[in-house]
């Protein structure tokens, strides 16, 4: 799952030099008032003519991701007059449908799920976007990513931020000292977590609460794996539907993260056993990793988010990321991602200015300076992101080799992949076998 489910003082320097840029733009009170004709203002010049109106946002994003999506558009507030106003939930992925259906539907939504989507989409609740969005997302963004976003041939929402999945976190500090390698093969993870084991300490932490989202952490797992065990082409199907979610080849690759999250040798290294990762936050589930009470947590590149302040992101740092290995290195480096959709369910000019603000290469700049960010939009300069994880993704992201694949609970129906995969994963951690599991979902997926 994208999150954006939800996701330090790297970020000190940008925060500053945004803070000061937006300062020279005005101050909140007086919005664009008497600075919208002034130099600092030049860019947001397409974007005004809606002073005083308000635009309402909702999406999956909290806590200091949210106080920096706050910062980031503050100069285009400044510059324009119109005052965002963001609200970031735990309960997103349940509460914008109650929203949606009740009649008060937020302006725009941060939707992570292209099945969530879609079902906004077939229920005629969400509006194609306008035509200068559509022009600038064509410019920025490659067709395999609007392609997420885009139902019967028109064009429901643009990306936002994005992230990549694929990673494992870990100390290179810690690894210095013990004489531990970087693995670069899934047999070279196996053999490291058995050393790491052996020394004393549980070599993997992992957590997998998340609010009403509780599940979708190892929902990433079995996906990462689908796309070491199988080809592309088999994800695809599994995706989509093409292959049962029972089908043999998904029950090699959730036994094979069972290897892992299932084995009391390896986990919860700093929490307990097993079953103590279904109540572990996803937010604090790496942290043992800075107090040396676990070595090893596979998320994505947005939980540099969540480290403690002060903790240094880098490869000779108190922690850094490798990239989770294949499992059969001659079928290449496939990489799993996801991100946010802006999606509109008003479509006033002022709604209409902000989505477009927000696809423009301004935006992803603006919000990359203030760090632990990134976007597959290609507007972004690399220069401008801070983070050296974030950087390795951007690169990764921009690459025309990767073999990347969208986050597959995401893709799926609502029902499915923000419903009983994620809950099904929880069953699976507190005991429940393999094939129950994915008979259970299999069962529901809709006719």
């Amino acid at each position: 799952m994208a999150f954006a489910r939800s996701r330090q003082a790297l970020a000190i320097a940008g925060v500053l030099g945004l803070a000061l840029g937006a300062t020279a733009c005005g101050t909140g009170n007086d919005k664009k008032s008497d600075k919208a004709s002034s130099p600092e203002c030049a860019a947001y010049e397409k974007y005004q003519g809606h002073d005083g109106k308000k635009v309402t946002i909702y999406s999956s994003i909290r806590d200091i991701e949210a106080d920096r999506l706050d910062q980031s558009w503050k100069q285009f507030e400044d510059c324009t007059g119109i005052d965002i106003d963001h609200e970031g939930s735990g309960e997103f992925e349940a509460q914008l449908g109650v929203r949606v259906d009740g009649g008060n539907a937020p302006d725009l939504a941060f939707i992570p799920q292209p099945g969530l989507l879609k079902r906004f989409v077939d229920s005629g609740k969400i509006k194609a976007v306008g035509a200068d969005t559509k022009a600038l997302a064509e410019q920025n963004f490659t067709p395999d990513w609007l392609k997420y976003s885009t139902v019967d041939g028109k064009l429901y929402g643009v990306p936002l931020g994005s992230n990549v999945k694929s990673y494992v976190w870990y100390s290179p500090k810690t690894f210095k000292e013990k004489g531990w390698q970087v693995p670069t093969t899934w047999d070279d993870l196996i053999k490291l977590s058995d050393q790491i084991a052996a020394s004393g300490t549980k070599p993997w932490c992992a957590g997998i609460e998340s609010g009403d989202a509780t599940g979708w952490p190892a929902t990433d797992w079995i996906e990462d794996l689908m796309l070491r065990t199988q080809t592309p082409e088999v994800y695809d199907q599994w995706t989509t539907h093409g292959i049962p979610f029972n089908d043999p080849k998904v029950a090699e690759a959730l036994d094979k993260a069972g290897t892992i999250l299932k084995n009391e040798k390896y986990v919860n290294g700093g929490f307990g056993g097993v079953k103590s990762i279904a109540t572990t936050s996803f937010q604090e589930a790496g942290t043992p990793i800075t107090t040396g009470k676990c070595a090893l947590h596979r998320q994505a590149s947005f939980y540099a988010n969540q480290w403690p302040q002060g903790t240094k992101v880098a490869e000779d740092g108190d922690v850094f990321a490798f990239y989770f290995p294949a499992v059969d290195p001659a079928k290449g480096k496939p990489v799993l991602g996801a991100g946010e959709f802006v999606s509109a369910f008003a479509d006033r000019p002022e709604v209409q200015a902000v989505q477009t603000y927000l696809a423009s290469g301004e935006y992803v700049n603006s919000r990359a300076k203030i760090g632990d960010w990134l976007s597959a939009n290609n507007k972004l300069d690399i220069n401008n992101v801070p983070n050296p994880v974030d950087k390795l993704s951007v690169q990764i992201l921009q690459d025309p080799k990767t073999v990347f694949r969208f986050d597959g609970s995401d893709l799926m129906p609502a029902a499915v992949g923000a419903g009983t995969f994620w809950k099904g994963m929880v069953d699976w951690i507190n005991g429940k076998d393999t094939a129950t599991v994915l008979q259970g979902i299999e069962s529901s997926w809709p006719k």
